[in-house]
């Protein structure tokens, strides 16, 4: 569950998790996140800012998707690329061909691969047989684009601050997951307020807790979870593939409503987050969603801004760091200024 892997022989980076990328490298990505924001609204193409012009990105999804799939295609578009978009049953991933032999031949075809799918084990697999830069855009264990747009809308918010608290309000599932995974990286209290026997996965619980960079807590009783909170986030209780469990789930998750009145239990400024599709009445009340604490669009924009940062980031590293070096030579101009 590697994030930014470097291939020795060929150089190649991708984008699985969030493992091996340090506190730097995030806020590096963030502020070149705000840079293309910066560029979109300045109608960038006609600028000339086209740093993925002539490349090409596979964009396999074998689960259905609204936002990953815009922001994804769009974002390639405006960087001067083009995407293919692939269904994961009509290529047979895994089925009619090989993880191996999919992840090879569309290395000769493209510049990238981005993946939407069920089992992490499968992007695992494109990642070590494909020769191009894999970016893991949903599996079944993590969401990592999802939260990389999240923490950053609370960057370009300034509401981000070391030691601030993030509940995780329902269940700890592939969303859950990759906070907690953040939460080994940035230092921030992290608290899951799920029911027993919904709990995320222990393997990355265990090695983001042994960092020993963030407070991260799993409780079972959401209003005490939330007291003196500055983020309340929730996602669906019922996941893709879950469709069996519906009835059960909305049992035992209904004590685990984001509304108006779990939500006074947390600080008065605090703000609420969903990645997206929400189930009204069911995680998240229509009162709180749209409410004026709710910033949920702000971050399902961001997708776009923040997987353009990281497609520059992976596919023209150069253009990458040259922003970043100008970057530090300005602010040690003004610093000298001041």
């Amino acid at each position: 569950m590697e994030v930014v892997q470097t291939n020795t022989a060929t150089a190649k980076r991708d984008f699985l998790g969030f493992s091996t990328l340090d506190a730097n490298k995030i806020i590096e990505l963030f502020d070149y996140s705000l840079f293309v924001k910066k560029k979109r609204k300045g109608n960038a193409a006609e600028k000339g800012f086209l740093p993925l012009r002539d490349k090409t990105v596979a964009m396999i999804f074998s689960k259905p998707s609204l936002r990953t799939r815009v922001s994804f295609e769009l974002g390639i578009h405006e960087l001067g690329g083009y995407a293919i978009n692939l269904d994961g049953q009509s290529i047979g991933l895994g089925s009619r061909e090989s993880v191996e032999d999919i992840a090879k031949l569309l290395s000769r075809y493209n510049d990238a691969i981005v993946a939407r799918l069920h089992d992490h084990a499968v992007i695992e697999g494109l990642s070590e047989h494909a020769s191009i830069p894999v970016i893991n855009a949903l599996t079944d264990l993590s969401h990592p684009c999802q939260v990389l747009a999240d923490a950053f809308t609370l960057y370009e918010k300034s509401i981000w601050k070391e030691g601030m608290k993030i509940v995780f309000v329902g269940d700890g599932n592939n969303v859950a997951n990759s906070w907690i995974e953040l939460a080994g990286l940035l230092p921030f209290h992290f608290v899951l307020a799920c029911p027993k026997g919904y709990m995320p996965n222990h393997e990355l619980l265990n090695a983001a807790r042994a960092k020993g960079i963030s407070k991260i807590e799993i409780v079972h009783d959401p209003k005490e979870a939330v007291a003196n909170a500055d983020v309340l986030y929730t996602d669906v209780w019922t996941s893709m593939g879950q469709e069996g469990e519906i009835a059960e789930r909305l049992r035992i998750f209904k004590p685990f409503q984001i509304n108006s009145a779990l939500l006074a239990e947390a600080k008065p400024e605090a703000v609420v987050m969903h990645c997206m599709p929400a189930h009204r009445g069911e995680e998240i009340s229509s009162e709180v969603m749209d409410g004026p604490q709710s910033i949920i669009l702000d971050q399902a924009e961001n997708r776009l801004h923040v997987q353009k940062a990281l497609l520059v980031k992976l596919l023209n590293h150069e253009e990458y760091r040259k922003f970043h070096l100008t970057h530090r030579l300005l602010n040690a101009a003004k610093k000298i200024k001041a």
